[in-house]
């Protein structure tokens, strides 16, 4: 598995699993000296900052554990940085989209986490 490959289509089957849902994707990789932002989607009046984990369906780790504290600093601080320059006035959630793809990068299941931090 090619790691930068993988964690596109991630990021891919993530996204298509949030609109399936009807979420509105109101930005993808959102970029700011904080840190990085996978997804951004809003559903219910809610904005959502979505990190998003793709790894091997065998891996014995779950993707959840690489979020560790150090992660969701920057992801907090990042968020702040797009609602201030968006001028975000809705509730806010964090959440984590784990991805679990074969060796050929097929998706084989997504465990979506709400409020994972």
């Amino acid at each position: 598995m090619i790691k930068n490959k993988t964690g596109v289509w991630g990021e891919l089957y993530a996204a298509r699993y949030l609109r399936d849902r009807n979420y509105e994707i109101l930005g993808t990789n959102y970029t700011c000296r904080f840190g990085e932002i996978d997804i951004i989607a809003r559903k219910n009046g809610t904005v959502c900052f979505v990190e998003v984990k793709t790894r091997n369906e065998k891996t014995a780790i779950r993707p959840m554990e690489a979020v560790d504290n150090g992660k969701t600093e920057r992801l907090e601080m990042a968020a702040k940085n797009f609602v201030s320059y968006a001028k975000i006035k809705e509730n806010l959630r964090f959440d984590v989209c784990e991805v679990y793809v074969d060796n050929s990068n097929k998706l084989k299941n997504i465990n979506y986490i709400e409020n994972a931090f």
